[in-house]
């Protein structure tokens, strides 16, 4: 089920092609009348690993470091990363595209402040992005007068034709043995929590927490034995996990289905509405 991916500092992709993406980036934004994009090295459930449909940072800049994150504006391109790479930074992207700025002192909200201009447009994916990460690029666009836009689908998507699928690596059960707790016990431990702070659900976005929760593991990113997947805990009624079902056995369905309901991950959004 299992395989092992290690990081590597050689350029996978360079030159023409990597230029031909940039600008197609900045033709698909002007069409959507934005002024720039962000672009974290991040998936919808902030993995520190990502499956390579998420790599649109590396597949942008040919930066292929585990943590970064690029701002592109109509004029001009930056590639922010913290002191580990520095040097690989510099030798994978390309100088004349891009400049290589601090991730963490300043922070790319400062360096949005400082080339934003008034009425700028900064789209993001609010779906690749924290909710403190996203209120931090709005104050940094506020101060220059530019505006941060939600976007309903990431333009970086339309342009990347052949974006590798996403994962169906398939759940397995995670036995009592290995465990120690029924899932039934600790849906009691969530709900507990549930009605201490006053609120009617929970949602698990994070596919580790999940995973705990109904006890099961998958492969779908590396390093991780998890499978990608979200779930709707309510303080009162069945939970429901949104996940893939083409990763599910009779037997992993069955499995979810004796705590929970299970649907297709898009459903959530209908269901958190």
């Amino acid at each position: 089920m299992f395989e092992a991916h290690f990081q590597t500092f050689e350029e996978p992709e360079s030159g023409v092609a990597l230029t031909a993406r940039l600008s197609a980036l900045r033709e698909e934004l002007a069409r959507r009348k934005l002024t720039g994009f962000v672009i974290p090295r991040a998936d919808q459930q902030q993995n520190e690993y990502v499956a390579p449909s998420e790599e649109r940072l590396a597949w942008l800049t040919g930066f292929t470091g585990s943590a970064g994150l690029a701002i592109v504006l109509t004029n001009e391109a930056a590639l922010f990363v913290d002191g580990r790479y520095t040097l690989q930074a510099a030798k994978q992207v390309d100088g004349k595209a891009w400049t290589v700025e601090s991730l963490i002192d300043p922070p790319p909200e400062a360096w949005l402040t400082a080339h934003l201009k008034q009425g700028d447009r900064l789209g993001f994916d609010p779906w690749l992005h924290t909710s403190s990460a996203a209120e931090r690029l709005a104050a940094g666009c506020a101060k220059a007068g530019a505006e941060l836009v939600a976007v309903e689908s990431n333009p970086l998507d339309a342009i990347w034709t052949e974006r590798p699928q996403p994962p169906l690596a398939p759940v397995a059960i995670h036995g009592a043995q290995f465990s120690g707790e029924a899932e039934a016990d600790k849906l009691r431990r969530i709900r507990r929590e549930i009605d201490r702070l006053g609120v009617d659900a929970a949602v698990l976005s994070d596919s580790h927490a999940v995973a705990w929760t109904f006890n099961i593991r998958g492969a779908d990113v590396a390093h991780t034995p998890l499978p990608l997947s979200y779930a709707l805990v309510p303080k009162d009624g069945r939970p429901t996990v949104f996940i893939d079902h083409r990763k599910l056995s009779n037997a992993a369905r069955d499995h979810l289905e004796q705590s929970a309901d299970v649907e297709e991950p898009d459903a959530l959004t209908r269901k958190t509405d």
